[in-house]
């Protein structure tokens, strides 16, 4: 090599790049984000309402690790929510509500990468996981999610979850969705929880849901509500493709799974996955916006809203002998179909304890 060839470092440092960059006064980000400031940039990006969680803070101590997987310099949350459209959540045809679904859920993608791009722009690092799919569904049946938006935005004052497990927030009700952005900023003004549940303990989730998985003492059956509203999504799909494998030819298949079934599932996997219900969150009457018209005529709401619900003609997803299977026959135009969830025993074992499925009572 000739003794006039520049070495690797000097050809690094003469590269255009370096050279500009060691022509121009560089800025670094301010230490501490003021809240106020990254409040309204958050707003500008389209989230209606808006907290912020520093990863240390006790009350979401079991997310830490899973942010500093993703962002190793995490320092703090920024949990957002965006409305939904609450009607089309309340029809009885399913396409209008997951219409809305998964618009939302576009639009809570899209809010997070304008805060990430604006934080970056700033000079900070940030990342943000999806609102809900995809996960890291490899992992599965340990933890797929990457951030429990739950956990983060209840801290944060977003609001709390009520007995049906969606979150309420006190003015928009449980018709919002959640996302979270993860960045290295430090806030100088973290978010106070909520010093109060806006759940009404109405208890008209309990009475919308068709299996039953919402108990009025507040004990929550998982997989009820798994098996049924999650119907199109992981484990349902799972033992659809079982149907499909186990049938000897197109006549049996068709004795099990119905001409309906069959374009439903075709949709979820062409468009995205449908859910069945959503019936907890349709019926749900707290939030300043939305408990008006059910306080000047709670009639009208169960007429309008609840018993429409109730009345639906629809097959019912439920584990054969289980509490759900017997729950549905409680509603005459539905009817209960026994069904695998799609995981293995040592699968449902697991799933046993997050939350003890309730089995029939004998005699019943």
């Amino acid at each position: 090599m000739s003794d006039k060839e520049p070495t690797g470092q000097r050809r690094f440092a003469e590269h255009p790049t370096v050279k500009r960059m060691s022509e121009i006064a560089r800025t670094t980000p301010d230490p501490v984000l003021n809240a106020a400031r990254l409040r309204e940039l958050c707003l500008a990006a389209g989230a209606d309402d808006v907290g912020f969680v520093p990863v240390d803070d006790p009350r979401v101590a079991v997310e830490l690790e899973h942010a500093r997987e993703i962002l190793p310099s995490a320092r703090t949350f920024v949990t957002f929510c965006v409305r939904m459209n609450r009607d089309n959540l309340r029809s009885t045809m399913r396409s209008l509500a997951n219409t809305e679904f998964n618009h939302a859920d576009d639009e809570t993608n899209e809010v997070s990468r304008r805060i990430t791009r604006a934080l970056q722009d700033a000079g900070y690092r940030a990342v943000y996981p999806a609102p809900g799919y995809p996960m890291e569904v490899d992992k599965f049946p340990g933890r797929i999610w990457v951030i429990a938006h739950k956990v983060v935005a209840e801290a944060a004052g977003l609001g709390v979850m009520g007995i049906h497990r969606n979150v309420i927030h006190p003015k928009f009700g449980n018709f919002i969705l959640l996302g979270t952005v993860v960045t290295d900023a430090v806030i100088d003004e973290p978010s106070a929880a909520l010093d109060f549940n806006p759940c009404l303990e109405c208890k008209l989730c309990v009475s919308a849901c068709p299996v039953g998985a919402i108990a009025n003492d507040g004990g929550f059956d998982f997989q009820a509500c798994y098996t049924h509203n999650y119907r199109e999504f992981m484990g349902g799909f799972t033992d659809w493709a079982e149907t499909v494998a186990d049938s000897d030819s197109a006549a049996e298949y068709r004795e099990r799974v119905t001409t309906g079934e069959s374009f439903s599932m075709w949709q979820s996997l062409s468009f995205k996955p449908n859910y069945k219900a959503g019936y907890c969150m349709a019926v749900c009457p707290a939030g300043e916006d939305v408990i008006g018209a059910y306080l000047d005529d709670r009639k009208t709401h169960l007429d309008d809203v609840v018993r429409p619900l109730q009345n639906k003609a629809e097959p019912v997803y439920v584990l054969p002998g289980s509490a759900a299977e017997e729950h549905v026959r409680r509603f005459p135009n539905k009817t209960p179909k026994a069904v695998t969830n799609g995981f293995p025993d040592e699968v449902n074992v697991l799933l046993d304890q997050i939350g003890p499925r309730p089995r029939r009572t004998r005699g019943v």
